[in-house]
């Protein structure tokens, strides 16, 4: 069969507006199609996969019902958005997703005009289409907007804020709760259907306002009404909260029942007003594998559909993530007062056998990323030492907290911030560009970045016994394959060590710099630092650098504004001494997607690019 006879009706949908001018009898097979073409990419390019296989109907259901783009599709995170970008427009694009030039791995408003809002962190959809719906009303247009959001992302704070402002307003808001980890038997899944579609019906609207304008004039009898409607709905559909935030619920359907989706979205679509839509779904829906084992499916690499695995990871030295869970299972070991705490990074940020060795000292505390921040602080006021293990990008999202919190009260607050720098596929929204720019600049912190595995595990015991707040901050992946010593030691606070003897130039490195400097500094005779503390800075180091060359070189994998070469620059400012400085590190732009090495190589941070760099200013002195 050939590929156009596969996907033959897919093939024909290039728009929403083409999609919207099939009968629905048609809408089934086109799921499937869609289903498996996704099955066929993913597993050539890699990317988000389980999530994506689990909105497959309800991307055609939001699209056939609603006028888009004129009604406004926000998608929380993106993961579930593949299925969105394949009616858009982008189908015969989506093989580059992720890649360089390629399809961005979230919603992205440059790259499509469906998409309504860029997204890549959790729990922003309900405020983004309530902005939306805000302007629409004020613009006097008749628009919806959808925010589409999962079970993992409404247990996020700002979700709820959302949520409350929008309960007081009329504003055309649909809030679809894409539910993928409860399930439906048969019979009460086909009484919810059933009561759906009566409950978002105009008849049911109708009575309902009826009803209430009949009884106000009689208080005690339409409280009575009033709690009886609740009780009933309470005891049938989980919705009483969100009613008494001000929303219209309706739910939970069948997400994978195309019918249902399509006559409760039109039911809904003829209502105003705040709405909420709970729909329950399978992650990883129509390919067995992913629907076992939806986690591992989550993101990945190159597969073969037809195996029900994937490829096993290639022997070889551990990642810093890994290097990090040994760590704090072997410090766990040796302090009972250790408390591991991650908003929803259980898997991503290395503590799985943490939570099996320790489950009463393993804190998930969902996708909260404040909460995490201002729970560790107080587990530290009573005592204990907790470890928060985070994304720099997320840490982004309790800045407040790391300020007051923690920073401010001194608290022994130790973070592990895994991704820092460029994360390669996931692009702009995952890079940790921005650590040491906004760490450095607080009271109290100390921050530290390692050259190498081993310098790693000596880092977070360093931090660890550190009496006050401190991050250790390391990249995705591998590092240059040094062998991690078992043994801890913690190192001296605030020295940096010279990696390469040289002359006329010293390179200041800090973590995953260090490698290209030196590869660099073999090639120019340079002196290399591996300065190891972002903060506080090796001051005296810095000045013997000063004093003996003509040129300071500093390398980091952060923005160069107020990163730690600024650092390096104001010391050298505030003692008067004039030297030559050439700051070296992420350009004034949001770096796309791509694979890590090569966006290094773009930006100039490889071997060869710190030399060129380093050349070009040499000829200009």
């Amino acid at each position: 069969m050939t590929e156009q006879q596969q996907y033959g009706l897919l093939r024909t949908i290039d728009s929403p507006e083409d999609l919207r001018a099939l009968p629905p009898e048609k809408l089934p097979q086109l799921a499937a199609e869609l289903r498996a073409f996704m099955v066929d990419s993913v597993s050539q390019s890699g990317g988000h996969f389980a999530a994506g296989l689990g909105t497959v109907e309800l991307t055609i259901a939001l699209h056939y019902v609603f006028d888009t783009p004129s009604d406004p599709l926000v998608w929380d995170v993106g993961h579930q958005a593949y299925p969105h970008k394949i009616l858009t427009g982008r189908r015969d694009r989506l093989g580059t997703i992720r890649q360089k030039d390629g399809l961005s791995a979230f919603p992205c408003r440059e790259e499509s005009r469906y998409d309504a809002f860029g997204v890549g962190h959790s729990s922003t959809s309900i405020s983004a289409a309530l902005g939306m719906a805000i302007a629409a009303s004020l613009d006097k247009r008749d628009s919806h907007a959808v925010a589409i959001i999962g079970d993992g992302g409404i247990t996020g704070g700002m979700a709820f804020e959302a949520l409350n402002h929008a309960g007081c307003l009329d504003a055309n808001l649909l809030v679809v709760l894409n539910d993928n980890e409860m399930s439906i038997s048969p019979n009460v899944g086909a009484l919810n259907n059933y009561l759906a579609r009566i409950l978002s019906s105009k008849f049911y609207s109708s009575m309902r306002e009826g009803s209430k304008q009949l009884l106000s004039g009689v208080p005690s009898v339409w409280e009575l009404a009033r709690r009886a409607e609740e009780h009933v709905k309470g005891m049938v559909a989980p919705g009483t909260l969100f009613e008494e935030l001000g929303f219209n619920y309706i739910g939970p359907i069948d997400g994978h029942d195309l019918d249902i989706l399509v006559t409760t979205l039109r039911n809904l679509r003829e209502l105003k007003g705040p709405r909420f839509l709970h729909i329950v779904t399978k992650k990883g829906k129509g390919f067995g594998p992913a629907e076992k084992d939806p986690v591992a499916y989550h993101g990945v690499g190159a597969f073969d559909p037809s195996k029900d695995h994937l490829p096993k990871a290639k022997p070889g030295t551990p990642t810093y993530t890994e290097v990090f869970g040994q760590w704090l299972c072997d410090m766990a070991e040796q302090d009972s007062k250790l408390l591991g705490v991650t908003p929803a990074m259980r898997e991503g940020s290395g503590l799985v056998e943490f939570e099996q060795r320790f489950p009463d000292r393993y804190f998930d505390v969902s996708i909260a990323e404040q909460h995490a921040v201002t729970v560790a602080a107080g587990m530290a006021c009573e005592g204990y030492h907790p470890v928060v293990a985070i994304y720099s990008t997320f840490l982004q999202r309790g800045y407040d907290q790391l300020v007051h919190d923690v920073a401010l009260q001194n608290l022994p607050v130790l973070f592990a911030l895994d991704r820092a720098g460029l994360v390669g596929p996931d692009g702009p929204t995952h890079a940790g560009a921005f650590d040491h720019s906004y760490l450095r600049c607080i009271p109290n912190m100390v921050v530290m970045a390692p050259a190498d595995e081993n310098e790693a595990r000596q880092m977070l015991y360093t931090g660890y016994m550190h009496q006050g707040p401190a991050a250790v901050r390391y990249p995705r992946g591998r590092g240059p394959a040094v062998a991690v010593d078992k043994k801890m030691s913690a190192l001296p606070l605030g020295k940096g060590e010279v990696r390469r003897e040289g002359q006329h130039i010293a390179i200041l490195a800090f973590g995953s710099m260090v490698t290209p400097a030196l590869a660099a500094g073999e090639q120019l005779g340079a002196t290399v630092v591996n300065m190891r503390f972002v903060k506080p800075l090796d001051e005296a180091l810095i000045q013997q650098m000063a004093q003996s060359h003509d040129l300071i070189v500093t390398v980091e994998e952060n923005v160069i504004a107020g990163g730690a070469g600024s650092g390096v620059q104001e010391y050298l400012h505030s003692q008067g001494i004039v030297k030559t400085v050439l700051n070296l590190g992420l350009p004034d732009i949001f770096v796309e997607q791509g694979g890590r090495e090569e966006l290094l190589a773009l930006v100039g941070l490889d071997a060869d690019g710190i030399r060129k760099s380093i050349e070009s200013r040499l000829q200009a002195m």
